[in-house]
């Protein structure tokens, strides 16, 4: 049992639908142009392999509470402090704190939905295709905003990005849309960058350089900004 169940989680990991196009076309082009010249069979199966690779979606258990916000990218942190929000993410007034989370070719590309929540906005940002790793990608790169609010009716911001190499950012999911924390919302293609964007008060977990899984690391706790909502109110 442990044998089958090492081979079926671990090795025969599913593949996003979004890559049986990619695989094919990279099988099609490494067959043909082998037939051509055949020492480039190495490479083309190693090609191959890494595209695979590149478009597998494991499976991820995800702590289910309400008050934590979990990892939406695979990836390293490349920052958590206070910024601005692009001007094209619906966000309300006030201050706010990034979260940001680069992946390179070799990370797992799905994305997770880092609260339970609905989609409340979505936009599209057409731009340029610089180093996903540098801070002006935040502002210059292609890029889906999405905004989502949680059951306890705190907004956050969610931003795909566009790398040196991307060329192509999926959004599964629309406005008025429910996400559990930790479902699938869309993948973005061969590197690229995800921005999280909580409100400023938001005690965050992680620390720049450390690696995230989606749908596992714990990125932020929202006890505090609920309090701050709550306190406000009563006041």
């Amino acid at each position: 049992m442990n044998i089958y169940k090492a081979i079926t989680e671990e090795v025969l990991v599913p593949i996003h639908p979004a890559g049986w196009p990619f695989i094919f076309l990279f099988v099609l082009a490494s067959i043909l142009i082998t037939v051509f010249w055949s020492p480039f069979a190495v490479a083309g199966t190693l090609l191959s392999l890494w595209c695979v690779y590149f478009f597998r979606n494991p499976r991820r258990t995800t702590p289910v509470t309400e008050n934590l916000v979990i990892a939406p990218a695979d990836g390293r942190v490349l920052s958590t402090g206070p910024a601005d929000p692009p001007a094209d993410l619906d966000l309300p007034a006030g201050d706010w704190r990034r979260v940001a989370i680069f992946m390179n070719v070799f990370d797992v590309h799905v994305n997770r939905a880092p609260v339970s929540g609905m989609v409340t906005a979505t936009s599209y940002h057409k731009g340029a295709f610089v180093n996903a790793s540098l801070d002006k990608a935040a502002e210059a790169n292609e890029r889906q905003n999405i905004c989502m609010e949680t059951d306890a009716g705190q907004t956050i911001g969610i931003v795909q990005i566009a790398g040196l190499v991307a060329r192509r950012i999926l959004l599964e999911a629309g406005v008025g849309d429910r996400l559990l924390v930790g479902q699938q919302f869309g993948i973005i293609r061969f590197g690229s960058r995800v921005d999280l964007w909580l409100p400023a008060s938001t005690s965050v977990t992680v620390l720049p350089g450390q690696r995230t899984i989606a749908g596992e690391t714990v990125i932020a706790d929202l006890d505090a900004v609920m309090r701050e909502t709550s306190d406000k109110r009563v006041a």
